[in-house]
């Protein structure tokens, strides 16, 4: 290799190393543009004004106002309750009614006197197959 081959390398190397040191071109933002809302609508603009114009201003003002009011108790709901006429005994129109006493549901009684009948079914089978297992293991030692 010659020395103007290697000066020639060695300048395209270093052009190479600052293209790549380079830094980023500064951010520059977009010209802001206006929304617009009919933009790629269907209908035309006409059409759409003419719906527009037929609602009125003060609805569209009322409609604003209350989605902007506090939102707080509403006015149905009374601040306290005020017993009615029989101060609330089953059957006077308050809608109150006395609670039921906390018990099993019915029908278990029959499901527990079945249980107590398979267990003892269990139990007696069970008796039985340890009785010949212990005739089987006396029958087998000399």
């Amino acid at each position: 290799m010659t020395n103007k081959d290697e000066i020639a390398e060695l300048k395209a190397r270093v052009a190479e190393l600052e293209r790549a040191a380079k830094p980023p071109d500064p951010f520059v933002p977009k010209p802001y543009r206006q929304f617009d809302p009919t933009a790629g609508m269907s209908m035309p603009r006409s059409t759409l004004m003419e719906m527009a114009a037929a609602v009125p201003d003060r609805m569209i003002k009322d409609i604003v106002r209350d989605n902007q009011a506090p939102t707080g108790r509403p006015g149905m709901i009374p601040s306290s309750q005020v017993s009615g006429p029989g101060g609330g005994v089953t059957g006077s129109g308050t809608g109150w009614v006395a609670p039921n006493p906390l018990s099993p549901p019915p029908g278990v009684n029959i499901l527990d006197k079945i249980m107590d009948h398979e267990d003892a079914k269990d139990r007696a089978e069970l008796i039985e197959r340890e009785a010949r297992l212990r005739a089987m293991q006396k029958a087998v030692k000399p």
